[in-house]
């Protein structure tokens, strides 16, 4: 019989790192399936994950499917299963429902450089796609990363991020100038406008609070990019993941099946509710 979609699936925490200190705390967490049946994802996913006596929450997976050894979440603090989640420790073990959502269309994108730009947690749903072009650069043309948070304590994946400067074009801002930092001070979207990525054979994808992403598509627009080329994710909440609850609706669009992923082109001709 197969395994029921309402069920979750065991997993035990195997690292938990912070990321980012404070009021709007973020940790990334890495798991296995305790019985070592999990599921194959797609880049752009999500999947649902269980906190038993407090509720489940819809979180991006933010490895890449080629790795086969855990999943990766990383989790803003905001509600209560969020805050329990960052309560736990390795060795614990949760329920994870999944995966969910329709993914990046990233085989349809081989050959063409990839734009990613980010902002705060809003780097951990796309950092799944970086990180298998990064793996596969050969098939696709150049990567580039724009990509801010509100101060230099806020941004996520500090290690990696310098280790990425070394194999790819990276952009980084703050909000707010502070003392030692040396790149960019402004919004995401004013990052975008200074750096004139070019669209020529080139796909962006966006995620990151709703008016950075309105105001990132504006400057992309204005720098000559088609609506086919701009990519993005809408984080609507997501209850049951499977089409029932309704609460993802965007008109007859549930994003938990039909999305999380959308072209801006798709995004526009549907109701401006989300």
């Amino acid at each position: 019989m197969d395994h029921s979609v309402y069920i979750p699936k065991l997993a035990k925490i195997i690292q938990v790192k912070e990321e980012v200190g404070g009021a709007r705390a973020i940790k990334t967490f890495r798991t296995v399936f305790a019985n070592g049946q999990g599921f194959d994802h797609r880049c752009g996913q999500c999947a649902m994950l269980s906190v038993f006596g407090k509720g489940e929450s819809m979180i991006s997976i933010s490895s890449s499917p080629l790795v086969k050894d855990y999943l990766q979440f990383s989790i803003l603090k905001m509600g209560r299963v969020t805050t329990a989640l960052h309560e736990m420790e390795v060795g614990d073990l949760i329920g994870i429902r999944g995966p969910y959502g329709n993914g990046f269309p990233i085989d349809d994108w081989k050959g063409k450089n990839l734009l990613f730009i980010g902002g705060g947690i809003g780097l951990a749903p796309i950092w799944s796609v970086l990180q298998t072009a990064l793996t596969r650069k050969e098939e696709y043309g150049n990567l580039t990363l724009i990509y801010g948070a509100r101060t230099s304590k806020d941004i996520v994946f500090k290690e990696e991020l310098a280790d990425l400067k070394k194999k790819m074009t990276v952009f980084l801002s703050i909000d707010v100038a502070e003392p030692d930092w040396e790149e960019f001070v402004g919004f995401v979207p004013q990052n975008v406008s200074d750096k004139k990525p070019g669209p020529a054979n080139t796909i962006a994808i966006t995620c990151g609070p709703p008016i950075m992403i309105k105001f990132v598509i504006k400057a992309l627009k204005d720098l000559s990019f088609e609506d086919e080329q701009i990519y993005t994710t809408v984080e609507n909440k997501m209850k049951c993941g499977i089409g029932k609850c309704g609460r993802c609706n965007i008109g007859l669009h549930y994003v938990c099946k039909d999305g999380p992923v959308y072209s801006w082109a798709e995004l526009k001709k549907l109701p401006q509710e989300y």
